[in-house]
């Protein structure tokens, strides 16, 4: 079989190196022989007489042409200077792109622009424990200690203010603690951790395993932010790592958690010598990728060659990566690069010759573990031709422009506001991907102040057109768009510039309070949305377009669902497709009424997803020439609509609102009768986030399952808040609670965050559910107090409540008012106008 076609490619192809560190110069107090071995001191006497560094030796010596001798190619570094070796290595490299992790620590090593003379793209890997170290080897500016959330404010808005500066993270917690790393570690632990870490004195070395922890699950929420991969150091290393604790299979918790799902992970060094163990983690996990540098030039040929085979044997191709783990001296970029190139030829002509792969495919695979999947992955954009050995031949690759079959077109920028309206700007994909990701799209001020009236902000809001914010992609919610082809959509921030957010953001209120929630008590609240909407088809009479109900079918009718069941079927893939879960549908009790419940996730992720599920919705009914409408009160005589919230308290993964015995006398814990209590409590309130608009309150009477009484009940569908018990939870426990107050018009993040806060005030006041109401509220009239009845009355509420209007914080607080008092205003002069709400929600 001939293979010359294929090592032609290799040897001519331009290489990514997506792992490597900075060069020093000669002064430096770093000896050149340090950077071909991992022997440090006496061990490093007989690092001469290994395989590896023999072989280097004399592959360093053949492209200085001196003899193959340590002293010989010294003495040539010296008499030639460090700026013509590096130019002569990384001309013989054939290297057009390295990603530096500038972390490591290296006697006056040279900074990441010096290495822009040699490569057209050299990018930045920013080490998360290098960063933290630093921050705690300064003082605060009042002289006062290291307090965790003082750390986190700090290390956060570090890692954010250089967020779109770099193209990863990395972490070397394999050298430090090892790689059983505990997403859930808790506040008080990591609170321990950052104490014995002081006390151990200054220059800081993080060492404690819980704060590790933390620092690491701190930087995973910026990494799903920004979209960076985040590198981490797994196998062989320097003699103070573990290599029991550095097997990459210690990782399965932390892969395992939901939260990080979208979330990149790269495992370097082709986790050596537990490469079979990254490969399986690879072929099961999405979000994990693999980097062969350090095992490639730092083990014999054959320890090469059989590391990157076991690589493959069942990693994808595409999540596979070339680095040359280069340090100190411009030689291990060389060596790196070239050896890689052999390993490589070698591995994938073996597997023509086993029929695993035709050469084409190989070519192809070459490309892939040299440049594309570097590319890919961190958004590398050299914008020139990648020098290949048939360019013309293969347009589809050239370097930073990219763009794959039937590739997508356009992208949606999503925001909802603060009264609760999707809104979206669309930009082409290139943009997007070249500058808008990065720096988003400018956003007037006064999109947070508008009305579901009137697009322009309202007076008492203190938002005018005056004033830009960034509307920056939050790139773990990119989507392909399933109803439409060659689209994408992407939820957006507000910020103020890339990195820092702005105050009236609402998904950043959400996490605000979450936080709070987090660190206060170390409990996550999870939701899960049940949407009702009615479907309406267009009429014409007397020469007017008119929109009335798709059928008059009953409540769970077996008919009613089938007459529309190719709908649903096509709304239920989209959703699959999105990753959003549906648990069930039925037709609701109105005229053309349906309602679908959604699966329980935490709830910053179950904001997102309600947000998707109304776009499935609207846009797949649209299609049909159908509309779809969440608006609350679609009809005043009859039945309105609701997004009733199912929540619950989670602490390390375990639902803890279930109580944990049977004396319990409501089936719930502490935890969650404190935090259901101060939902109840700050009721009237929240309201005027959940049911924001005056036609809200049409929907909130006695009779209607709307909760319109102030009081909970167990399994009572009249009462606002109902404990429940489903199936799989035995007799007499529940497992959340119900909030029915909650609509469509709502904006589901500001309407979580208020209900978040108001939780948070029952868990500090440990406050005490009253004696739930088992009958319908309204046969107790004057024995109950009547929730608002108006949005003038929760708006009230709002005004004197302190504890929600703090956590929410000042100004967002502010512009709700003003959005809410205009609605009133509006809606009070114009008696009909909520008919026009079905073409907003």
């Amino acid at each position: 079989m001939e293979f010359a076609e294929l090592r032609e490619a290799i040897e001519k192809m331009e290489l990514v190196d997506s792992h490597a560190h900075n060069i020093v110069p000669f002064e430096s107090s770093l000896a050149f022989i340090n950077s071909l071995s991992e022997a440090t001191g006496h061990a490093l006497s007989f690092a001469a007489h290994s395989l590896s560094f023999k072989r280097n030796l004399r592959e360093i010596a053949e492209l200085y042409g001196t003899e193959s001798s340590l002293d010989a190619v010294e003495q040539y570094r010296r008499s030639s200077g460090l700026q013509a070796i590096s130019s002569k290595c990384f001309k013989a490299a054939g290297i057009s792109a390295i990603l530096i992790d500038d972390g490591l620590k290296l006697d006056k090593k040279h900074d990441i622009r010096w290495h822009k003379t040699f490569v057209p793209f050299v990018g930045r890997i920013l080490r998360i424990e290098r960063l933290a170290e630093e921050i705690l080897d300064a003082e605060l500016p009042d002289g006062s200690i290291w307090t965790l959330d003082a750390f986190n404010e700090t290390f956060l808005k570090s890692l954010r203010s250089v967020a779109n500066e770099i193209v990863g993270l990395k972490s070397i917690a394999a050298y430090r603690s090892g790689l059983e790393i505990n997403p859930h570690v808790t506040r008080e632990d990591a609170e321990i951790g950052l104490s014995e870490v002081l006390q151990s004195g200054k220059p800081v070395r993080i060492t404690n395993k819980s704060f590790i922890d933390h620092i690491l699950t701190c930087s995973l929420e910026v990494a799903l932010q920004f979209d960076l991969p985040l590198q981490i150091h797994t196998g062989f290393g320097d003699k103070d790592l573990d290599l029991r604790l550095s097997n990459p299979l210690h990782l399965r918790t932390l892969l395992e958690d939901t939260r990080f799902s979208g979330c990149r992970i790269v495992l370097l060094h082709a986790s050596y010598p537990f490469s079979k163990e990254a490969s399986y983690l690879a072929s099961v996990y999405s979000q994990v990728y693999l980097d062969f540098g350090l095992a490639i030039p730092k083990l014999s040929v054959h320890g090469m060659i059989s590391s990157v085979k076991e690589l493959l044997e069942l990693a994808p191709i595409k999540k596979v990566m070339f680095s040359t783990d280069a340090y100190a001296t411009p030689e291990t970029y060389y060596l790196g690069a070239k050896r890689a190139r052999e390993v490589i030829f070698s591995v994938l002509r073996d597997a023509c010759i086993d029929r695993d792969l035709s050469i084409a495919e190989a070519i192809e695979a070459s490309k892939d573990i040299f440049v594309q999947n570097a590319i890919q992955l961190y958004k590398i954009n050299l914008g020139r031709e990648l020098f290949d050995s048939k360019p013309s031949e293969s347009p589809s690759y050239m370097i930073g422009t990219y763009v794959p079959e039937h590739s997508v077109s356009l992208v949606r920028i999503i925001w909802v506001d603060a009264s609760g309206q999707h809104r979206c700007r669309v930009v082409p994909k290139k943009r997007f991907d070249d500058v808008v990701k990065k720096n988003g799209v400018g956003l007037t001020f006064a999109c947070m102040g508008m009305t579901s009236a009137i697009d322009g902000p309202a007076e008492e809001t203190n938002l005018t057109g005056t004033g830009e914010i960034r509307l920056m992609p939050d790139i773990s919610t990119r989507r392909e768009i399933p109803w439409t082809k060659q689209e994408e959509m992407v939820l957006a921030d507000m910020h103020l510039k890339p990195g820092e957010a702005w105050e009236y953001c609402p998904r950043e209120a959400l996490r605000r309070v979450s936080k709070v929630l987090k660190d206060e008590f170390n409990l996550v609240m999870n939701a899960g949305f049940e949407n009702e909407f009615y479907l309406l088809k267009k009429l014409e009479r007397d020469g007017k377009e008119e929109w009335v109900p798709i059928d008059s079918k009953p409540y769970c009718s077996f008919s009613g669902f089938d007459a529309l069941s190719t709908l649903f079927q096509e709304i239920i893939a989209a959703l699959n497709s999105l990753n959003v879960v549906v648990e069930q549908l039925h037709a609701e009790a109105g005229k053309g009424q349906f309602e679908m419940a959604l699966g329980h996730t935490a709830c910053t992720y179950a904001a997102d997803n309600l947000i998707f599920t109304r776009e499935v919705v609207r846009a797949v009914a649209s299609k049909r020439g159908l509309l779809a409408t969440f608006v609350p009160k679609y009809a005043l005589d009859d039945i309105g609509s609701g997004s009733h919230v199912h929540l619950s308290l989670w602490q390390n993964g375990k639902n803890v609102f279930v109580a944990s015995d049977a004396s319990s006398p409501h089936g719930m814990s502490k935890l969650g009768e404190e935090f259901m209590a101060g939902v109840l409590y700050h009721l009237p309130s929240i309201l005027a986030f959940t049911a924001p608009l005056p036609n809200s309150y049409d929907r909130i009477q006695p009779n209607t399952w709307s909760g319109a009484y102030q009081c909970w009940g167990k399994e009572n569908r009249e009462a606002p808040l109902r404990t429940a018990c489903p199936p799989g939870i035995p007799n007499g426990f529940v497992s959340n609670f119900e909030i029915k107050s909650f609509d469509g018009c709502a904006n589901p993040h500001l309407g979580l965050a208020a209900i978040i806060a108001a939780g948070i005030d029952g868990l500090r006041r440990h406050l005490h559910l009253p004696d739930p109401i088992d009958a319908n509220p309204a046969t107790l009239e004057g024995k109950l107090q009547r929730l608002p009845k108006s949005l003038s009355e929760s708006l009230e509420a709002l005004q004197k409540d302190n504890v929600v209007s703090e956590m929410i914080g000042e100004k967002l607080f502010v512009a709700i008012k003003g959005v809410r008092k205009a609605e009133i205003d509006y809606y009070s002069k114009n008696k009909d106008a909520y008919k026009q709400l079905i073409h907003r929600y």
